[in-house]
């Protein structure tokens, strides 16, 4: 159905799901996806049969995406950035060419995070920082108020490490990969210890589950956290990581860089989505069932946590791959229900899957972590991918990531202001 054009005299044009779905280039279920994500809005259509869609909207989403039927991503107005990282296609995605998820299944975080740098794979890879670099970042991140969240802790010891290095303007290859070997857990000994941390040389899971935790953990739970970094280690261009590749552009060193990506990773639509879907997996273990919870979310005007993804059609593959191993956890049963009984809920009014923050909700909070832990495993899993956006853009021609505005306000001359 399509209703008359919109303008003067005529009712506002309304586009059905099928119709939207292809102006889009996409199938139906990640049209209701994109409405899940606030990236569209929906109105039930006539009789109560199906939802409609305003045809403008639709048509801005279909040019942002660069998704419009007949038109290849980045052949029209909108930017597209070329790159040899990270490919989604077909609800799987690869890094450099290899699925991911097959990936983190045999290798460490620190292993995936080498093979995005530089296409090698080296076993046994474990990151280290000097104490100077750890000092620094402790000392600035220990005068912080208390109520400090997660990622201005992260965002303040990136700019303290980096000011610690008189070494972060070289650029090249060699000494960013240098830079990063040591940022990552430098932000990760910069966070406040909730029990004793892992002795220096442990893997990165090891030591970062102590500063979220303050439950011991076994092998099989910091099995499920370092799979969980190496999921998260990089997805195509989120809007964190173009804002790396912006500071990359400008020749930003790579402290500086990532400090972009934590900047515009606190969002509720990006990196603290994890956190409200803790939250509302805590709500339904309390209340013991998911129905009255959602109907709450959806009265207050919001789209449910957790579910669906504009990227894939169906269930998110990082979700899929950490659901299967949260079922091998028996304190993750009780959170596991409660997802499942989200999904289900929800799947009678609209086909949503669960995305990985769903999946981090359980793990987070059957694992005595604050609502936040998400965000930090996320910011901290998505310092390996920013790092190697940004090695691809220092291989660039700079200050290429630079857009013309479209001015829209009143002709000049205009006269002053009284």
């Amino acid at each position: 159905m399509r209703d008359q054009e919109s303008g003067p005299g005529h009712p506002e044009r309304r586009l059905s799901t099928k119709e939207a779905a292809e102006l889009l280039g996409v199938k139906t279920d990640t049209v209701y996806a994109y409405v899940s994500r606030g990236r569209l809005s929906s109105r039930r259509a006539p009789g109560g049969r199906g939802s409609t869609f305003d045809a403008q909207e639709v048509e801005a989403l279909a040019r942002r995406t660069g998704r419009v039927v007949g038109r290849r991503p980045g052949s029209g107005t909108e930017p597209f950035v070329r790159t040899r990282l990270t490919l989604i296609e077909g609800d799987r995605y690869y890094f450099r060419g290899v699925d991911a998820v097959d990936l983190t299944a045999r290798h460490s975080y620190e292993e995936v995070a080498e093979w995005l740098w530089t296409g090698r794979m080296r076993p046994g890879a474990t990151f280290t920082a000097p104490e100077a670099s750890v000092e620094a970042a402790r000392r600035v991140v220990g005068a912080l108020p208390g109520h400090t969240g997660p990622v201005d802790r992260l965002r303040v010891a990136a700019v303290a490490a980096g000011a610690a290095d008189p070494l972060r303007f070289d650029l090249s290859e060699e000494a960013v990969l240098a830079t990063a070997r040591v940022l990552i857990p430098t932000l990760v000994a910069a966070l406040p210890a909730r029990r004793p941390s892992h002795r220096d040389g442990g893997s990165l899971a090891g030591r970062l589950w102590g500063r979220l935790s303050g439950r011991p953990a076994g092998k099989a739970q910091l099995h499920v956290l370092d799979t969980a970094l190496g999921l998260l280690v990089d997805h195509d261009l989120a809007a964190s990581t173009l804002a790396v590749r912006v500071a990359a552009s400008a020749r930003a060193h790579a402290y500086a860089a990532v400090s972009a990506g934590l900047g515009v990773i606190e969002g509720p639509l990006h990196g603290a989505a994890g956190g409200l879907a803790h939250r509302m997996l805590l709500d339904v273990l309390d209340v013991g069932s998911a129905g009255p919870v959602i109907a709450e979310e959806l009265r207050a005007g919001r789209r449910v946590p957790g579910l669906g993804h504009p990227l894939y059609p169906g269930e998110d593959p990082r979700a899929r791959a950490l659901f299967a191993l949260l079922e091998e956890l028996p304190e993750a049963a009780p959170a596991l229900a409660a997802a499942r009984d989200v999904v289900a809920t929800t799947a009678r009014h609209a086909p949503l899957h669960a995305n990985v923050d769903l999946a981090l909700a359980v793990l987070t909070a059957s694992s005595g972590m604050e609502a936040s832990a998400g965000e930090t495993i996320f910011a901290v899993a998505r310092t390996a991918g920013w790092i190697a956006h940004a090695l691809e853009e220092y291989g660039e021609r700079p200050l290429r990531m630079r857009p013309s505005g479209h001015y829209a306000g009143p002709r000049p001359p205009q006269p002053l202001p009284g």
